[in-house]
């Protein structure tokens, strides 16, 4: 039927038009973006998901730079060990030197300064901070860090305890002048003073100079038993007397063990550093590969594959200007109708 008032083919051509138009537009927004997904109406799941892989790719960059943070912190503290090494080998020479028969009070004297000055610089290392945190701590402490953006996986750095480890304390603690001799002595100051009850190996008090009591350290008890060993044992007094003679007897083997316990202990110390922070570093190493695997994984999702898209492009293109061509033929199909009007 031919109809003045409608007309089929033209509404037809036009929504086709319409719908190629829309496409078109759509294919150009994805290809000028480089976006598969423009609207959360393209794909909503899809959507979803990505902005899921995107907080989990900013928090595995933000967690990789706090790795970092770590590594730092850690290379810090390995840089006070290997001073703190220097020292107490300084402080070891020192005392060796000290003990040179040839050398007279004065000669002792003058290393004595320097023996303190390194005790006080020992003493300074135990307080060092980065960035406000302290790199050791006397009681060993350890703090928690995350190595996985989502925080179910950790690793724990050491606050090492140099300011409060024994053999360090004692290095730390100073030697005591005794009967009036030079210092630097060969026996650290909690040992200068009587050891309390029985005199046997098994005693395990120590009495300060300011008259309080406490339990001996393991370090302590060696080193008091070597400065008896070979002296009369029978008494308090006897203790005593091996103790204040130490420079008469040369009895250096308590310094000596307690010297060589120091290092030892900054060496394990320098060791446990040197795992956590080469457990840090493949951390890190894991973020980095996740990180890039998530970009690309969100890349699949949310960016548009442009030769593809570019062929789309072509194809709504074709079909725009098709669509154009053939509304005005479907419009101009209705002018046979004024000529059969015209008579």
């Amino acid at each position: 039927m031919i109809s003045i008032n409608v007309n089929p083919a033209a509404s037809g051509a036009g929504l086709n038009l319409g719908k190629a138009n829309d496409a078109l537009q759509k294919s150009l927004s994805r290809l000028s973006s480089g976006r598969r997904i423009v609207n959360s109406s393209d794909d909503a799941g899809g959507l979803a998901v990505s902005m899921k892989m995107s907080a989990a790719l900013k928090r595995t960059e933000a967690t990789s730079i706090n790795l970092r943070n770590i590594v730092s912190y850690l290379d810090t503290q390995d840089g006070a060990f290997k001073v703190a090494d220097q020292v107490l080998s300084r402080m070891s020479e020192l005392t060796t030197l000290a003990r040179d028969v040839t050398k007279n009070d004065g000669d002792v004297e003058n290393y004595d300064k320097e023996f303190q000055n390194l005790q006080d610089q020992l003493t300074s290392l135990g307080t060092e901070k980065f960035n406000g945190v302290n790199l050791f701590s006397s009681t060993g402490a350890v703090f928690s860090v995350p190595t996985s953006e989502d925080g179910s996986q950790n690793t724990t750095v050491t606050k090492a305890t140099m300011d409060g480890d024994p053999a360090v304390s004692m290095m730390i603690g100073g030697f005591v002048q005794i009967n009036g001799a030079p210092s630097p002595e060969f026996v650290p100051y909690e040992l200068s003073a009587y050891v309390g009850g029985s005199t046997t190996s098994s005693n395990t008090t120590v009495y300060a100079l300011d008259g309080s009591t406490r339990a001996m350290t393991a370090i302590e008890a060696t080193a008091a038993n070597l400065i008896r060993s070979g002296n009369d044992t029978s008494s308090a007094n006897a203790v005593a007397s091996a103790i204040d003679g130490v420079l008469d007897y040369d009895n250096s083997a308590a310094f000596a063990y307690i010297s060589q316990m120091a290092l030892q202990n900054v060496a394990d110390m320098r060791a446990q550093n040197g795992a956590e922070m080469s457990r840090v570093n493949f951390a890190q190493d894991l973020l980095q590969i996740n990180a890039i695997n998530l970009e690309a994984a969100n890349s699949r999702i949310m960016d548009v594959d442009v030769a593809a898209e570019s062929s789309q492009l072509a194809r709504f293109q074709i079909l725009q200007q098709a669509g154009t061509a053939m509304l005005a033929q479907a419009n101009t199909s209705q002018q046979s109708l004024v000529r059969l009007l015209q008579g």
